[in-house]
């Protein structure tokens, strides 16, 4: 059986409270050894620590989310690192962009967006970016504060363009894709899913949110990711053992405060 991860889920959402046992036990029968269930608000850590320490296998990030950037302003980079202190604590995020919403100031949004990259560049954990019908000010950003000094990053759940999927890869980012890569009208989507070097992609399901084509209309769960997998597989033209393989490395290499299992050997 193929080995995936599902390096971006919100398992603390009220959608998975009475399920949470069933969701964890169906992802585990279907491959999932690792899943990152991800910080939407920094107020809210001790719900995603809580689920992470009853699970061995679920990880979480901490961050605020830009829908919420301007409910948490005062929230410091220094904050944020001291939180990453816990083991089960591997990533900082998601933050970033979101202009399709606007439910926050984006002048608040950016403010959040620089103090994460700071976080994550001073305490050596992955960010992980959330981007969103901004991309021009979004390629502004990561060239700016890349210069100011590298960080590891990814663009979760792509839905952006060409230019900024290949501006990331350059400034040494990785790209993750959701389960919107298997609809029938992502055509351009899967163009550039087909076209990333293999070393930089990773699989996803943003659930409960985006399930993919086969699932559309219901309650996503981290289970689908082999959904996503498969397609991205065919879209790339190689195995679903193959783009497991690599996803799971990328995963690796990038969380790396994320122990490997035991049974899920490296490329």
């Amino acid at each position: 059986m193929p080995q995936l991860v599902d390096s971006h889920c919100h398992l603390d959402f009220p959608d998975f409270k009475d399920d949470l046992d069933g969701v964890v036990g169906r992802a585990q029968a279907a491959g999932v050894s690792r899943f990152v269930t991800i910080s939407t608000r920094v107020r809210r850590q001790a719900d995603l620590i809580a689920i992470a320490e009853r699970f061995p296998d679920i990880y979480c990030s901490v961050g605020t989310h830009p829908h919420h950037a301007h409910e948490e302003l005062d929230i410091a980079a220094t904050d944020l690192i001291a939180r990453t202190s816990h083991p089960k604590v591997v990533a900082i995020g998601e933050a970033g962009l979101d202009y399709h919403y606007d439910n926050s100031p984006r002048e608040a949004q950016e403010q959040g967006f620089r103090t994460h990259i700071m976080a994550s560049r001073h305490s050596g954990l992955p960010l992980v970016i959330h981007s969103r019908e901004a991309d021009a000010d979004m390629m502004r950003i990561l060239r700016g504060e890349t210069a100011a000094g590298a960080f590891k990053a990814v663009l979760h759940c792509f839905t952006g363009g060409r230019e900024l999927a290949f501006e990331a890869i350059e400034l040494g980012h990785y790209v993750s894709f959701t389960g919107i890569l298997t609809f029938k009208k992502s055509d351009d989507l899967r163009a550039i899913a087909a076209a990333l070097p293999a070393d930089r992609i990773l699989v996803e399901t943003d659930s409960p949110y985006l399930a993919p084509g086969k699932f559309r209309g219901k309650r996503c769960e981290p289970a689908y990711v082999v959904e996503t997998a498969k397609v991205l597989a065919e879209t790339r033209g190689v195995s679903l053992e193959e783009i497991s393989q690599q996803t799971t490395d990328n995963f690796f290499r990038l969380f790396s405060k994320v122990p490997r299992p035991a049974d899920v050997a490296a490329a």
